[in-house]
């Protein structure tokens, strides 16, 4: 059993890694990974069964052996031994009359390379051309995707911090409609957060060195994923908030276009609940089923789309809901109040169409083109919707510019010998 260990058959252990992360079935490379283990684990356990099993021929022979790749009868020497190509290859469909083959020298020894990796030519087991190259142009689109979201959700977050500071530090600017927005700010920037803490366990977790057997198990397990599940908790409880949070802005508006008198403070309040509490609802149950029914990976994928709707029904209602007040109650109002209307409705496609758009048209449903222009328009528009809130809400808001340019004039006032002079 030492040799299953051996230093020769560790490069066969990430070669089986790569050759699982980068299968027919990109999106879903993690589960592809996982079945293709435990498949490769049973092959390996009927494959030790059987060399058990199995009388010793006599004479000079090449001892039988599972070399981490395929299993190996004895073998006559100055033979070529060939075996069919292994059933827990992901692409085995394609390849299941194939042959994989080693040598087995005069010597009684099988033929190596460099004199310690086993010689083996397994060409007729491998992926054909033509889908290897897709699934190489596909993982190059995904990195660009990657690369897009990413400078989006980066940009997003300091935008956000930068206009929340501003909302801060400025007391003049300190009201109910001010402290809704730096609320919708607060979940954008944490569900920026949460996508590159999830990225960055992932890679780390993806990428760790597989060099045994207890590594394959490690990586699978579930303690493993605790890290990545968290996150992911974490980033549907802040959809769910920036999309409550946007209700909140349109009910708040809307109490303001119907010139309904109410006490702020008391109101805010309930603002709090309905943004923060209302997505643990739907999330906690979401969790739970999850947990119970399907407690696999990182919880990003849906086998059953019954626990996706738990968290994406809310989300086209909320939309639905501030589409429906405000377009009925924008007309015949003050310019102020009718320019946080607009505002506010310039918004509206930013959250709600590519929801609507595409709320059945999910990962595990969608295929080909349309899947790549759902994920680059999802990214894209998910990404840099905090940039556009917190532009929209705070930089380009005429309040917040007055008041800045206020501060801007008294600060020059307060250290003349630092402005610079004709």
């Amino acid at each position: 059993m030492r040799d299953l260990m051996a230093p020769r058959y560790r490069r066969s252990l990430v070669h089986l890694a790569w050759m699982c992360l980068f299968s027919s079935v990109p999106h879903s490379g993690a589960k592809v990974l996982e079945r293709t283990f435990e498949e490769w684990m049973r092959y390996r356990d009927e494959c030790l069964r059987r060399m058990a099993s199995e009388p010793y021929p006599a004479g000079l022979f090449c001892n039988r052996t599972f070399d981490m790749y395929a299993c190996w009868p004895d073998g006559s020497p100055g033979t070529a031994v060939n075996v069919s190509c292994p059933f827990y290859l992901p692409w085995f469909e394609k390849v299941k009359h194939g042959l994989v083959s080693r040598r087995c020298g005069v010597d009684g020894q099988w033929v190596t390379v460099n004199g310690s990796q086993p010689w083996r030519d397994y060409s007729q087991c491998e992926e054909e051309m033509e889908s290897t190259m897709e699934e190489e142009g596909a993982h190059r689109l995904m990195v660009s995707f990657k690369v897009l979201y990413t400078v989006g959700y980066s940009l997003s977050l300091l935008t956000l911090v930068s206009a929340l500071l501003v909302l801060t530090v400025f007391r003049k600017l300190h009201c109910t409609r001010n402290y809704i927005h730096a609320n919708l700010f607060a979940s954008f920037g944490l569900r920026a957060t949460s996508v590159m803490v999830k990225d960055a366990l992932l890679e780390r977790r993806w990428g760790m060195e597989v060099v045994q057997v207890a590594d394959w198990q490690a990586l699978l397990s579930h303690e493993a994923a605790l890290g990545c599940r968290a996150a992911q908790v974490l980033m549907q409880y802040c959809i769910l908030a920036n999309h409550y949070w946007f209700l909140v802005e349109a009910v708040y508006l809307y109490k303001l276009l119907i010139g309904a008198v109410f006490s702020e403070k008391n109101y805010y309040r309930l603002y709090l609940y309905l943004g923060w509490g209302t997505p643990v609802v739907f999330v906690v149950p979401w969790m739970a089923a999850k947990y119970l029914k399907e407690n696999a990976e990182c919880w990003a994928l849906n086998e059953n789309m019954a626990y996706w709707w738990i968290i994406r029904i809310p989300i086209l209602l909320a939309s639905l809901v501030i589409l429906a007040k405000l377009r009925a109650n924008q007309k015949g109002y003050a310019d102020y109040k009718l320019r946080l209307a607009k505002a506010t409705l310039t918004l509206i496609p930013l959250f709600g169409i590519h929801e609507v758009v595409f709320i059945f048209a999910t990962d595990e449903q969608t295929t080909g083109i349309l899947r790549y222009v759902k994920v680059f328009f999802t990214l894209f528009l998910n990404s840099f919707q905090g940039f556009l809130v917190a532009v929209l809400y705070c930089f380009a808001n005429k309040e917040v510019k007055s008041e800045m340019k206020k501060k801007w004039q008294l600060w020059k006032l307060d250290h003349p010998a630092l402005c610079c002079t004709q």
